[in-house]
């Protein structure tokens, strides 16, 4: 499968659009644009403008209403209950981290969850909405269940990441992972460029082993069986139990306390029903910021300085890789696969938007 650099300004604008042509007002489009562009920036493919295609069907079908607007069903002066209402994930996310955001300012924590949303992007930019303000922020969502629990052959959780960012020098701590071995957009992938994923990823119906990525995702999408493994894998010798019950603890932390649909029951009615949550926290509530912000940054540097495992030069901490994909993709543009850059034609083409006259295509070295 071939790739292909788009410059990252174009492929923005391009998305934002995208949007656009969907209903959405200025700040929205640019928000949505920049959590995409923020993915595939870090590197994580997976959640970037191959998602696009995902999103498109998604408005087509009604499963996302851009007109929908979050509703405030429940707030006390640290926290609020928001309503989707099927939105786009990201407008909802993004709304209530601004709220959780702002309570932190009040009282020092602010906490939002999120029902009946859509997939939002990228957990790791909500909070790094907090990390700007100086704040520990806090994010977790449920998914479309399609992790298998330890011993299983059925997907009953979701996904389920979580994010942490904090305030550090040179560069924040950010930490944004699944609970499963890998996301399903990581699956997507594979299956478009008709590669053999990794065995030790994912089990097919019959709870077996598969490097078969498109075999996982009929399956999931047929609700066949099969489905990601938990951190760990397989067997509680290598861990699985420790994944599966993070898994569970997010499934908490979004669905279970947003009074939303569990993740064995997402996409049952044909909207969008994921659950989310947003947690800010004012750090100085317990002391010198400062002083924190330094032990921090302390810390992490001891831990880039630590000895090296033979063969190995560097070591790296939670954010650390982001930057430096960030860099070298504002340099070099954006790699996208050609069966991610048919769909952003097909996209544009549907919408009435001339993708090739939006954004110059070049192949990468």
């Amino acid at each position: 499968m071939a790739y292909y650099r788009l410059p990252e300004k174009e492929l923005r604008a391009y998305c934002e659009a995208v949007m656009g042509k969907y209903g959405f007002n200025e700040k929205q489009s640019r928000d949505i644009a920049d959590i995409l562009l923020t993915a595939d920036l870090q590197g994580l493919e997976s959640h970037g403008v191959q998602r696009l295609i995902r999103y498109h069907r998604g408005v087509k079908s009604g499963v996302i209403r851009p007109d929908a607007v979050p509703e405030v069903v429940h707030e006390t002066p640290l926290s609020v209950v928001l309503d989707a209402h099927s939105a786009m994930g990201q407008i909802a996310a993004v709304d209530a981290m601004e709220r959780a955001i702002a309570k932190a300012k009040q009282y020092g924590f602010g906490a939002a969850v999120v029902r009946t949303s859509n997939h939002f992007g990228v957990g790791g930019y909500y909070a790094m909405m907090a990390e700007r303000e100086d704040m520990l922020g806090m994010c977790f969502t449920n998914t479309q269940a399609i992790c298998v629990p330890t011993f299983g052959r059925e997907g009953m959780l979701g996904t389920n990441p979580i994010a942490f960012a904090m305030p550090a020098d040179p560069i924040p701590m950010l930490y944004d992972v699944a609970t499963t071995v890998v996301p399903r957009g990581k699956l997507e992938v594979y299956a478009k460029q008709g590669k053999p994923m990794p065995l030790g990823w994912a089990v097919d119906e019959n709870g077996k082993d598969t490097s078969d990525a498109k075999r996982v995702i009929d399956n999931i999408n047929a609700k066949a069986g099969g489905g990601i493994l938990p951190l760990g894998g397989s067997s509680p010798a290598t861990g699985s139990h420790k994944g599966y019950g993070l898994a569970l603890i997010v499934e908490i932390l979004s669905s279970i306390i947003a009074g939303g649909a569990t993740s064995n029951h997402v996409s049952k009615n044909g909207l969008g029903d994921t659950s989310q949550s947003f947690f800010a926290l004012d750090y100085g509530m317990f002391g010198d910021k400062a002083a924190m912000r330094e032990s921090l940054s302390t810390l992490l540097q001891e831990l880039r300085d630590s000895a090296k495992a033979e063969g190995r030069t560097r070591i790296y901490t939670s954010g650390e890789m982001e930057v430096d994909s960030r860099n070298e993709k504002l340099k070099n543009g954006i790699p996208v696969n050609d069966s991610t850059l048919a769909e952003l034609r097909t996209v544009g083409g549907e919408l009435g938007l001339d993708f090739d006259a939006m954004v110059s295509v070049k192949a990468a070295e």
